[in-house]
This record gives structure tokens, sequence and C-alpha cells, in this order.
């Protein structure tokens, strides 16, 4: 038997108790210190997650909060071959308004238009630009951050549309205000309350009105007739 002593070789109850009190408090104090820090990673996680989250939406959400909201809707195959077919025999410069990631941009690039698109959406211009890029038409194409009512669009000949019912009459008459008589604007989804197409081509959705202003606006060039005065 060992009696109650302190010696090293049979230490008191007192002097285990003792020393187990100081063991078992380090112990859960790092167990502890583990899990604060796993709180601390999940945490930041979470909120480095939620901050990506929201900068990668708030582009799309902003202009839903606008008085007129212009969603990105891809424009389909069949929308993009008929705008294709309203242009052709057409030249010069090109615009689309609400380009979204540039495909119709593109395609009026390939067909050797000067073609630039205005999205209010960066990470769609972003990623327009890299399209453009990767098709091999980056140098016959522009893409511009910026809101379609704050552009002016009188040094285009060529206007392409993916619009909204509720923004269309403004657009009609910004557009009349701003084109040339030359201009032709094609309309993609919905037409223009007032004027009257020249040319209508597809179905349902993929319905595109082509107008050509100076028919919309009257002001057709009409050649003068001089006759010769005669001697009376």
């Amino acid at each position: 038997l060992c009696q109650v002593s302190e010696s090293p070789l049979c230490p008191s109850p007192g002097a285990m108790s003792r020393a187990a009190a100081k063991e078992v408090p380090q112990e859960e104090g790092e167990g502890g210190s583990r899990r604060s820090g796993w709180g601390l990673l999940v945490t930041a996680g979470v909120g480095g997650t939620l901050v990506a989250l929201y900068a990668v939406a708030t582009p799309f959400v902003t202009p839903a909060l606008r008085k007129v909201c212009l969603p990105f809707v891809p424009a389909t195959a069949a929308q993009i071959q008929n705008v294709l077919k309203m242009l052709e025999n057409r030249s010069g410069s090109l615009v689309d308004i609400g380009s979204g990631d540039g495909r119709v941009v593109i395609a009026a690039a390939k067909k050797g238009f000067q073609a630039v698109g205005y999205e209010l959406n960066p990470w769609l211009v972003w990623y327009s630009r890299y399209r453009a890029w990767r098709d091999g038409v980056h140098q016959n194409t522009k893409f511009y951050i910026s809101d379609l009512w704050k552009v002016s669009f009188s040094h285009y000949r060529n206007v392409v549309v993916f619009g909204v019912p509720q923004m269309m009459p403004q657009l009609e008459k910004k557009l009349e205000e701003e084109l040339k008589c030359n201009a032709r604007i094609i309309a993609c989804r919905f037409p223009f309350p007032c004027w009257i197409p020249d040319h209508t081509t597809g179905e349902g959705i993929d319905t595109v009105w082509a107008y050509d202003l100076k028919h919309s606006r009257g002001c057709e060039t009409k050649s003068l007739e001089i006759t010769p005065e005669t001697e009376s």
C-alpha cells in the first residue's frame, strides 16, 4: 500500500486532483480556440460570398429599379437572322440599343458593319467584348457601359432595338429627333406605337419590324422639276 505523502513516486490525492485540474482547462481552452478559429473562417467565407453575390447581382437588379425596366433577355437565333435580313443591302454604322451579351452586334460585324452596342450592365459589356475577341471581330465592334437615354444616336445609320412596351413611345420620340432621314430602325419583340413599319418579318417573339425614317418622318426627297421660262 502507498502511504499518503507527496513523494515523487506516490503523489498525494490532493496533488493529483490539482494537476488534473490544471490540465483539463488547458485542453478545453485549446478546443475552444480551434472552434473559435473555425467560426471566424466560416463567418468570413459567408460574408465574402454575400459580397460577391451582391457585386454580381447589383448590375442586373439596378435596371429593374428604374422607371423603365429593360431586362436582359438573350436574342434567339431566329431573331438575329431576321435582323440580318432587314440589314440586307444596307451599309454604314450600326448600333444595338440594349446590346445584352453582344450577339446582335457580333453578328452584324461579321456581315461587315462597324457595330456598336450600348448596355447598362457592366458584366454583359465585358462578356460581349470577350465574345467579340473570341469570334475575331473585336476590331469592328465596340461596347459601351451607358444609359441609352444619355446617349445621342445621331451619327448612326442603322439602329437595332430590343425594348419593352413602356419605353417605346419615349424612344420613338428620341430617335425621330436625333436620326437622319436615311436611318433605318429595326425593332425586335415590340413595335413602335406610332410609326408604320416598312418591312416586317418573323412570327411571335421573333417578329422584327423595320422603319425607314424618311417615310415615318415624311421627309422624302423629291426632285424639283424646273420648267424653262418662255418668252412672251
